[in-house]
């Protein structure tokens, strides 16, 4: 009863129509605002900013030619090793002499370039087909490096020709130095195998490596030259490390995709 007597007290009072109508306190009013003004910035961003996104792949510091192992046609024990590590051999060039049972022999190396490992030492034996070396193809001590990166074989389609590349490598202290920069000069059409990765760097080790995930698509990664650097190449710190940098050290690469609008994501 007592509800029902304030509702007819309440239709029987008169409109109280000349009190003012708020609608919202100056604190919601701000708020609203605000959150209208970030709503627009976004809608206008969404349609005319973009969005960078980057691949990271593991790689290597080589020559464009690559490297091969050469091993021992003949079995016996080393008696002498007629070239050192870092030397630049001409093709054909003598690299070991073993003795065997019937007298000595030489070991040559297959194409010209230079000896980046050497496994063979004096007296030890070899049997035939044992690695014995690694060579690097080349043929002027002044070729460039390349990075070769070996991306996920899903990922190859999505890498354009001339992005560019960040190099973290692995000798030289990111956080002092800066990364190595390059830009991409080639795709691989198919992925590659642990096989023809190997034939190519000449270190199966480092095959394994890049094809633990499956097989990956080769990309070479030109690097840019600097005139102005210990190294020759160019660094996102002005100067680089104090220090030339060299084939066969592993880099992480992080490739830089073509720009999107975030538009694209939302719309179909």
């Amino acid at each position: 009863m007592q509800f029902r007597q304030q509702a007819l007290s309440k239709l029987q009072s008169p409109e109280e129509l000349d009190l003012p109508v708020r609608f919202a306190r100056p604190q919601g009013r701000l708020a609203l605002a605000v959150t209208l003004a970030v709503l627009a910035a976004a809608g206008f961003w969404a349609f005319t900013g973009s969005v960078t996104s980057r691949l990271s792949a593991p790689g290597v510091l080589t020559r464009a030619e690559g490297s091969y192992l050469l091993q021992s046609p003949y079995a016996g024990q080393v008696t002498g090793v007629l070239a050192r590590e870092g030397q630049l051999l001409a093709p054909g060039a003598p690299l070991l002499r073993v003795s065997t049972d019937r007298g000595d022999r030489t070991v040559h190396v297959v194409a010209g370039g230079r000896v980046t490992t050497l496994v063979a030492k004096t007296g030890a034996v070899v049997t035939t087909g044992a690695d014995v070396a690694t060579v690097e193809r080349m043929t002027n001590p002044d070729d460039p490096l390349v990075a070769m990166l070996y991306v996920p074989g899903g990922s190859g389609g999505t890498i354009p020709v001339g992005a560019p590349v960040d190099l973290s490598v692995q000798s030289v202290p990111r956080e002092k130095f800066g990364v190595l920069r390059g830009r991409v000069q080639a795709v691989g059409r198919a992925p590659q195998s642990a096989a023809q990765i190997g034939g190519f760097l000449g270190d199966s080790r480092l095959a394994d490596r890049f094809t633990r995930q499956g097989d990956p698509v080769a990309v070479l990664v030109r690097l840019e030259r600097s005139s102005t650097t210990k190294s020759g190449y160019r660094w996102s710190v002005a100067s680089g490390p104090p220090y030339a940098v060299d084939s066969t050290t592993p880099v992480t690469g992080a490739v830089r995709l073509a720009d999107q609008r975030p538009a694209d994501w939302l719309l179909p």
